[in-house]
């Protein structure tokens, strides 16, 4: 059998060199033998990559930078056009103790720059430096894609016009969101806490006195508290009511009517109630600055204050005489301002405010609805001055008319737009009849606008505020449980 022979390295696979019994496999006959490049595989490709003089190389070309444990490789052109951003900055310096003031840490044994940043926001800052243009996912939270950004010192106008401005509007309503939050944490925030009472004198009776008195989801007696002092708020207002009848002015006793005392045991109740929330409270200051506390106060000071004015009355008419008419005229607008201050019991009723998640919400919907509402007044105060100078010119001539001047027709036309049409003053001609018309189709228009914002709000409100009062307060165990407790008795007897 003829013997194989080991193939030369050649320029052609067909070409023989010498005799077959020349076993110099690497020898060339050729005179430039060395300009011959020797064969070799693919698989001698990582050598050549991985040899230092290379690595060096493709160092040079890219900064290899690690984002919350995910490398990525920006190349250093691409880089550098941005030189503000801090990528740009890390590309363009040339010292590199400089560099690492750029970046959280330094790994030099993968020539890595470490970022403890989110690396899913980075794959769109790389994106970025790829095709110049900043993308925004809907998936993204703005607040923190905009923390983001901010870090690496890019600026929100690389972003398509369309994008930034639905970018735009979610920052808004993220942060209209939280604020409301925050303003509605603020009016549910209890005041119940232990820490809020420690190292106060009587910390521990003071706090029981304010559940019983503030919290109605404490225990049994602090739901009936509540409810007693809905109870007295409603008869106060009726007894109020009642004392502007003449049958009841009449029946008096001992001086005085019914009504009156009825609102004396009334104010009793309220101030026993106001005292004990201010001796009980934890921050006096807070409490004195809210609302609801503000509502209380006011609900039993004309009560006080009718007293000392009617003791006031009581001391100038023994000394009044009958030619003083300068005392006289005293007299009478110290009555006045006595009507006044009787006036201002009405505001008892917003006291159920306290005890009623209907009134707490529709209080909050209302400011935090201020700005639509204000649009609604200006709406309505535009079409009333437009719709009573139309009417005034088209009517005025009108002999017997109700329309003498501007003034005048504004009756008409607030009565117009807000759809009641008490019919006292018409018009007459076929253009007033068009202007009214066209009025009341304003007012209906401009009626249901705000309905649908203000319920959404309102029930949104309405919802949290509910589950903000049960939320960490245990209720009390107000079932009679009257099966076990006659179970037990009856096991108790068997015992013995």
């Amino acid at each position: 059998m003829k013997e194989l022979l080991v193939r030369r390295t050649s320029l052609s696979a067909n070409l023989k060199l010498g005799s077959h019994n020349h076993h110099c496999k690497d020898c060339f006959p050729f005179a430039q033998t060395n300009l011959v490049k020797k064969w070799s595989s693919v698989g001698d490709l990582g050598n050549f990559i991985n040899s230092p003089k290379e690595q060096k190389k493709i160092d040079t070309l890219f900064l290899n930078l690690n984002v919350g444990g995910k490398l990525f490789q920006i190349d250093h052109r691409a880089a550098a056009r941005y030189p503000v951003t801090r990528i740009g900055k890390l590309a363009t310096c040339l010292d590199p103790v400089k560099r690492l003031d750029f970046c959280d840490d330094f790994l030099v044994l993968g020539n890595e720059y470490f970022f403890d940043r989110d690396p899913v926001v980075f794959y769109h800052i790389f994106d970025f430096y790829r095709t110049g243009i900043l993308w925004i996912m809907d998936a993204l939270c703005p607040t923190n894609f905009v923390e983001e950004i901010e870090y690496w010192g890019i600026h929100i106008n690389y972003t398509q016009k369309c994008c930034r401005i639905l970018f735009e509007e979610l920052q808004d309503e993220i942060k209209d969101y939280v604020k409301t939050e925050r303003e509605l944490q603020a009016e549910v925030e209890r005041h119940d806490h232990k820490e809020h009472f420690e190292g106060k004198w009587l910390g521990d009776h003071r706090r029981k006195i304010w559940n019983f008195v503030e919290n109605p989801y404490s225990s049994v007696p602090a739901k009936i508290i509540a409810v007693l002092s809905s109870i007295f708020v409603l008869i106060s207002i009726v007894a109020m009511c009642l004392s502007t009848v003449e049958e009841l002015q009449n029946m008096n006793t001992n001086g005085k009517s019914c009504m009156e005392y009825v609102e004396s045991v009334c104010v009793i109740f309220f101030t026993t109630e106001y005292i004990l929330r201010l001796f009980s409270t934890s921050d006096v200051k807070r409490f004195l600055r809210t609302v609801m506390n503000i509502v209380d106060l006011v609900a039993i000071l004309p009560f006080y204050v009718q007293i000392i004015f009617e003791i006031f009355l009581e001391e100038a008419d023994i000394h009044l005489h009958h030619d003083d008419i300068e005392k006289m005229e005293r007299v009478g607008q110290f009555g006045k301002m006595l009507k006044i201050i009787r006036l201002m019991r009405i505001f008892r009723i917003l006291k159920l405010a306290r005890h009623s998640t209907g009134l707490r919400a529709f209080g909050f919907t209302i400011r935090q609805c201020y700005q639509q509402v204000c649009c609604l007044f200006l709406f309505i105060a535009m079409g009333v001055f437009t719709f009573s100078a139309l009417m005034h010119s088209v009517e005025h001539d009108i002999p017997g008319t109700n329309f003498t001047s501007i003034p005048v027709t504004w009756w008409w036309a607030a009565v117009s737009i807000s759809t009641v049409g008490y019919g006292d003053t018409v018009p007459e001609t076929f253009l007033g009849r068009v202007v009214a018309f066209l009025c009341i189709s304003f007012g209906i228009i401009l009626n249901g606008m705000p309905i649908s914002i203000l319920y959404n709000r309102f029930s949104d409100f309405y919802a949290k505020i509910k589950a903000h009062e049960t939320l960490g307060t245990p209720k009390a165990d107000t079932k009679i449980r009257l099966r076990e407790r006659i179970f037990n008795k009856l096991a108790d007897c068997c015992k013995v």
